[in-house]
């Protein structure tokens, strides 16, 4: 139906008309998707902590989103007046921009091969800028500037809890940044090209045994990690952690201003979805429903059907995971990508690059990349005793050493207040 849409135009604009038609279609499905993700995840926690969840508005509570839209649009923008006016307004506006055009180089559907412009023919190319050989180094390019709108409105609210939450924001992404791009090395030396739409076909054309997951799983999950800390998703969002900064980054911020902040983040999980669902689990492909040569009616519908089940499955994830670990402190977080995900990705390009090199078959490289990660895993708990240990030597953590001497300090009889306690020896005791 988009194809005959498209060559309904004139043949001169055509070129121009299947981008532009790209760019509407993501740009609206996302503002809804968005919306609903909202909901989804609501519900989901809801379920999870056995509660109802958002059931008063619309059936089912399912017109919750448009009563949440209807609020950011009608409640007051306040400025505040310390705050950095123009910086404080844009920056919302760069997390929004960056994160959106970070999709413009992720296929939604199955991107075709073959186009005939010869012949006035076009097909719609389910991406809104094909065949971006760069497209992985585009993404985490472009991805990485979404922390300057975090940065700024930190900075810009001139407010010591969001510049806290900015410079924390910052040193995540600086760190997270490397093992993300060490994740996909591997593959871009398995496929040779960073191309996203290569990446999935040469997937889809060997099979289920040919997708990335198989030989590449420590990646995976180096990848994934590493994409949730750069979209601050809980565990991550140190950025904005209530308990310690209010808001964080935020703080200042409400209406449509926040919301706008939150619409990128989601936009962000979407991306991330796509990407985990295409470099590691086949894309559109699907065994006998979805292969490369799938040509009966309705193959590509069940093409876009099957990738977007997968992205939907990954986001699933994504929000459970929120509800199920709990924040880790700021010492951890960092711990997580030097001590781990770093040294974890640098082993798995030398295992990668090892096969290569001696001709082996990259199959071998599952065997080996499970191996790698329990020979980690031990290593990690290994690491951890020491400090086990130094816990049950001394309970009290020194404290008993303070304690001996407000003892003495009491039965010595100095005329020293602590704390409103009376200087006897029973007082120090009780002290």
């Amino acid at each position: 139906m988009l194809d005959t849409l498209i060559n309904m135009f004139p043949e001169a604009v055509r070129p121009y008309v299947m981008p532009i038609l790209a760019i509407v279609i993501v740009l609206n499905v996302n503002l809804g998707v968005c919306s609903y993700l909202i909901l989804l995840e609501r519900k989901l926690s809801a379920w999870m902590q056995d509660r109802h969840g958002p059931n008063r508005v619309g059936p089912f509570g399912l017109l919750q989103p448009v009563a949440d839209m209807l609020k950011l649009l009608l409640k007051e923008d306040v400025i505040p007046g310390h705050v950095n006016k123009f910086l404080f307004v844009l920056a919302p506006g760069i997390s929004v921009f960056t994160t959106f055009l970070a999709f413009a180089v992720v296929p939604f559907g199955p991107v075709p091969t073959a186009l005939n412009p010869a012949e006035g023919q076009y097909a719609f190319p389910f991406i809104i800028a094909p065949g971006v050989d760069l497209g992985i180094v585009f993404i985490f390019a472009i991805g990485s500037l979404a922390v300057y709108g975090i940065i700024l409105g930190g900075w810009a609210s001139n407010n010591k809890y969001s510049a806290l939450g900015c410079l924390r924001a910052s040193a995540q992404v600086v760190s997270y940044e490397i093992p993300l791009g060490m994740s996909v090395v591997g593959l871009a030396i398995l496929n040779s090209s960073m191309s996203i739409e290569k990446i999935l076909i040469n997937q889809a054309s060997q099979g289920l045994i040919g997708w990335n997951i198989w030989v590449q799983p420590v990646a995976c999950v180096i990848f994934f990690i590493a994409a949730m800390a750069e979209a601050q998703r809980l565990p991550f969002d140190l950025a904005e952690c209530e308990q310690e900064l209010i808001g964080g980054w935020h703080t200042e911020y409400s209406a449509m201003k926040w919301g706008l902040f939150f619409l990128a983040e989601y936009t962000h999980v979407i991306t991330i979805s796509f990407l985990t669902s295409i470099l590691f689990f086949g894309g559109w492909h699907f065994p006998l429903i979805a292969e490369v040569d799938s040509a009966y009616a309705g193959a590509t519908i069940v093409k876009v059907l099957v990738l977007l089940t997968k992205v939907f499955a990954v986001i699933i994830v994504i929000q459970m995971l929120r509800w199920t670990i709990p924040r880790f402190r700021f010492d951890q977080l960092m711990s997580l990508a030097w001590k781990g995900l770093i040294p974890l990705a640098t082993v798995n390009v030398l295992l990668v690059m090892t096969v290569k090199q001696f001709d082996l078959h990259t199959l071998w490289l599952f065997p080996l990349s499970i191996a790698t990660f329990v020979a980690a895993g031990l290593m990690a708990t290994q690491s951890s005793r020491p400090f086990a240990r130094r816990a049950v030597a001394d309970p009290q953590g020194g404290h008993g050493q303070w304690g001996h001497g407000h003892e003495d300090h009491g039965h010595g009889g100095h005329d020293h207040d602590h704390g409103g306690h009376a200087h006897g020896g029973h007082h120090a005791h009780a002290h």
